[in-house]
């Protein structure tokens, strides 16, 4: 059991000893792609907002109609 847990530690250090090195090499790394999904939910949501706000203009105008 012993060695099962030593093994765990072992890789667990690695890991994050990986993860440090990638980090100091490059921290800004992704910051594009989440501008990008950032950008793209404010658009889907202003596009949305807008299309209520004409569907519900047409309705009220429709009613006005019939």
């Amino acid at each position: 059991m012993l060695h099962v847990v030593a093994t765990l530690h072992t890789f667990g250090l690695k890991v994050a000893d990986r993860v440090r090195t990638r980090l100091a090499e490059a921290p800004e790394r992704g910051n594009v792609t989440i501008e990008h999904v950032l950008w793209a939910v404010a658009v889907i949501a202003i596009v949305g907002t807008v299309v209520a706000v004409i569907t519900q203009f047409v309705n009220s105008e429709a009613n006005k109609i019939g």
